[in-house]
């Protein structure tokens, strides 16, 4: 018995160094990032706390679907809409967004810590169909990059209001697509050592390779250009055939917004032309002042518990204080690898699990001083508070998991998030409690007993709390 709780011991330490490790505010090893498999995308995994919108600021959108005049938005439309806005914004970096359909054709956009919101709306709203042009010769190579033409391959009117494009040049003019970007594999910058410049650098997948490489083997010399929504990103020579699908786009852009366009490129067009009929921003310094108010609160609840358990329970009570300080780096550490997003409501959610945790204790140590009173030895009274408390404990914080999971489903739709916030933040806290307060803290009490011998305790029976 004693050395399966020194065992049980040594892996409770080695679970505290563990969770010290995670939660401490530090720059930690990347392989260790990596191995965050089921964070996505990989170029997001990190360990630090995610922050919602309440926290850190950022932009909140809301799109509406504008269809052409004659063609009605379907729910799989706005469905697909959904899904392709939630990839582009997470292939923006934005940390744990937040994306919903709101009534039958509109998109909410929660977008925490943007750091350029106004790119970062162009790009989640722009329908992102991407072609390869052909252009005469007749036509001006240089005046092409950066204005509008139409195309045989997109029957969309050019937004006139996309960022840093100028009227079309050409009026009715209508140039044939070669090919559009559904034979598009993946899209990537890199920044040129030469020029220092960035580039997007484009594969092309089975069957556009094949038409890539005809193409341009027929046609070296004449002009190529690559078209993202009636707007022209580069309008390059041939110079010879590319048979292996692989290219690049150069122009006059900086590195974010050549990131946005790979965005677009990598991840599809929209099925439907998506509109900002609302935006608000809400600033970092709200957010700031209300983490700081909340932590300032946490720990003054926390500390006030930890006295309090300290001094009417005494060594079972401070050995509870232990457990709990366990339980918080718990609850930090796990709530950086799922990762979950902090918000104001899950702060509130997580306090209210600590206090259930210290509840759990109370009745273990009510009832252990119940069975010392009966006359039972120090050690099976201890053993007798834990084991007749947990049915109580699990019925209790078994509910509570039941109604949080019902208050999650629920949160899921649009208006309810700080509801899901909440409830997410409450069920890991009671959870976690669980083993804390029961688990962890029988297991200190049963390394004090081995190292100075449960009889010690009997006629002091007040370090007990009796």
């Amino acid at each position: 018995m004693r050395s399966r709780n020194t065992l049980v011991l040594m892996l409770i330490l080695a679970l505290a160094a563990l969770v010290l490790f995670i939660v401490l505010p530090i720059e930690h090893p990347s392989f260790i990032k990596q191995a965050l498999f089921w964070q996505q995308p990989p170029e997001a995994r990190d360990l630090r706390i995610k922050q919602g919108l309440d926290l850190q600021g950022g932009t909140q959108v809301l799109l509406e679907a504008k269809p052409p005049v004659g063609q009605a938005v379907t729910a799989a439309d706005l469905q697909a809409a959904k899904a392709i806005v939630e990839r582009r914004v997470n292939g923006l970096g934005v940390t744990e967004p937040l994306v919903q359909l709101q009534g039958e054709n509109r998109i909410i956009v929660e977008l925490p810590g943007i750091n350029n919101p106004e790119q970062a709306v162009q790009t989640l709203k722009s329908t992102g169909q991407l072609e390869f042009v052909e252009i005469p010769a007749d036509v001006n190579q240089a005046s092409l990059q950066g204005t509008y033409i139409r195309t045989t391959g997109n029957d969309a009117e050019p937004d006139p209001e996309k960022l840093g494009a100028t009227p079309s040049l050409y009026g009715d003019r209508v140039f044939t697509t070669i090919m559009t970007g559904r034979e598009l594999q993946d899209a990537s910058v890199n920044v040129n050592t030469t020029t220092a410049a960035p580039e997007i650098f484009f594969v092309l997948k089975d069957a556009g390779q094949q038409l890539f490489a005809d193409y341009t083997g027929s046609h070296i010399g004449g002009i190529l250009a690559i078209v993202l929504d009636n707007v022209v990103l580069s309008a390059p020579t041939i110079q010879s055939s590319i048979p292996d699908g692989q290219g690049s786009i150069t122009g006059r852009f900086t590195l974010e917004e050549a990131e946005n366009l790979a965005v677009q490129m990598r991840y599809g067009a929209l099925p439907v032309p998506l509109e900002v009929v609302n935006r608000s921003t809400i600033g970092a310094t709200l957010g700031a002042d209300s983490v700081r108010k909340s932590i300032i609160a946490g720990v003054i609840g926390l500390v006030t518990v930890l006295i309090f358990m300290t001094i009417y329970y005494r060594l079972p009570g401070f050995l509870a204080a232990l457990a709990l300080i366990l339980y918080a780096g718990l609850n930090l550490a796990l709530y950086k690898l799922i990762p979950v997003t902090l918000t104001l409501p899950g702060i509130a959610g997580f306090l209210l699990s600590t206090g259930m945790a210290v509840d759990a204790n109370i009745l273990i140590f009510e009832r252990m001083k119940e069975e010392l009173r009966w006359g039972r030895s120090v050690r099976l009274a201890v053993e007798a508070g834990f084991n007749r408390a947990w049915t109580s404990i699990l019925d209790s914080n078994l509910s509570t998991v039941i109604i949080c999971l019902i208050l999650i489903t629920f949160g899921r739709t649009f208006g309810a998030q700080a509801v899901l916030g909440f409830a997410l933040n409450l069920g890991i806290g009671v959870l976690v409690s669980m083993f804390t307060a029961v688990f962890v803290t029988r297991t200190l009490m049963r390394a004090v007993f081995d190292t100075s011998g449960a009889e010690a305790f009997r006629e002091r029976r007040w370090l007990l709390g009796a």
